[in-house]
């Protein structure tokens, strides 16, 4: 294993070029640091996001600045009710060459990419939502009996309108499960609002340009992955999972009364990549307990079920999580 004083210099040249990328983010969306924060947390873990925010909050805009600054072939899906899951995939259709001779032919869908923009993604069926689990989880597609491998690196962004429901189909847990984190994504303050609207109704917009090529992330990932971890921070993850599930003997009295299903293991998972993402967003060199604290409910806050006895009481889950966080 690589010694933590060896990864210093690549740490520092990756702060760098992720200061600079940040930066680029920033001429197209303003503000919300901690969005753009948790977006590249995503992709810096190899993982998927789910962003979640009301029309017009600049949820699309943000992935599409975020394909260009990091290099990455990108497609958009609008997802809608009649969508089907080879509108996403792709399909086999029979030609015909010049001899007469006929052949299947497969036609990629827009799966085929290496950041996959599923915008509005509750607004497709499950039968379709069903086409990405085997994308996100194992990044390839099987179709006509045949295993087709995505993009390198591979990663869907998605984003959900969290209060137009009519004609909507919520996400199931099995998918959910496989988005590292739950991006929520809220009113600019007045100040930001202010700088959007005079930076967006102008004669001109600023461009954003590139500044990774997909090697460069890959290589990232790979990076993160070799960040030493202190068993301290191994330990808070583990204690913190387990006291998210109503039935494990450290719950809390308030997770057990308001808590019906909880994190599995795919959510220590997580947070021990996201938490290193974290410190590589930050310029350290490993993490800490905070940046658990920091990532808790991005990580954990779509892998938990209120009950119907809670969500009638009005209980914030959000709220549930910081406790817990804060009780460790």
């Amino acid at each position: 294993m690589t010694e933590p004083e060896n990864l210093v210099p690549e740490i520092e040249a990756l702060g760098q070029k992720l200061s600079e990328a940040k930066a680029m983010i920033g001429r197209r969306f303003i503000g919300q640091t901690r969005v753009v924060d948790l977006c590249f947390a995503t992709l810096l873990s190899g993982g998927h996001g789910v962003l979640v925010g009301l029309p017009g909050l600049g949820k699309t805009r943000l992935v599409a600045a975020l394909s260009t600054v990091m290099g990455l072939s990108s497609n958009r899906v609008q997802f809608t009710p009649d969508l089907m899951p080879a509108d996403i995939l792709g399909s086999e259709v029979l030609e015909e060459n010049a001899d007469g001779k006929r052949a299947f032919r497969f036609i990629e869908g827009p799966v085929f990419c290496q950041l996959l923009m599923a915008d509005e993604i509750n607004r497709a069926s499950p039968r379709t939502q069903s086409a990405l689990l085997q994308a996100m989880q194992e990044k390839v597609v099987s179709i006509a009996a045949a295993e087709r491998p995505l993009g390198t690196p591979f990663h869907v962004l998605a984003t959900q309108n969290p209060i137009e429901q009519e004609g909507t189909y919520p996400l199931p847990e099995a998918q959910l499960d496989r988005f590292l984190v739950q991006i929520n994504v809220d009113y600019p303050d007045r100040a930001t609002e202010r700088d959007i609207i005079l930076a967006t109704t102008g004669v001109e917009e600023a461009e954003v340009e590139q500044v990774f090529e997909a090697e460069e992330l890959l290589a990232a990932q790979a990076l993160l992955r070799r960040m030493p971890m202190g068993d301290g921070v191994v330990d808070m993850i583990l204690d913190l999972v387990r006291a998210c599930r109503p039935d494990d003997d450290t719950a809390s009295d308030d997770i057990r009364n308001n808590v019906s299903w909880g994190p599995g293991p795919r959510a220590a998972q997580a947070l021990m990549l996201t938490v290193r993402a974290q410190a590589l967003i930050d310029g350290r060199f490993s993490p800490n307990k905070d940046d658990v604290a920091a990532m808790a409910v991005p990580v954990l806050s779509h892998r938990m079920g209120l009950s119907f006895g809670a969500k009638a009481r009005g209980v914030d889950l959000v709220e549930l999580i910081e406790q817990t966080v804060r009780d460790l």
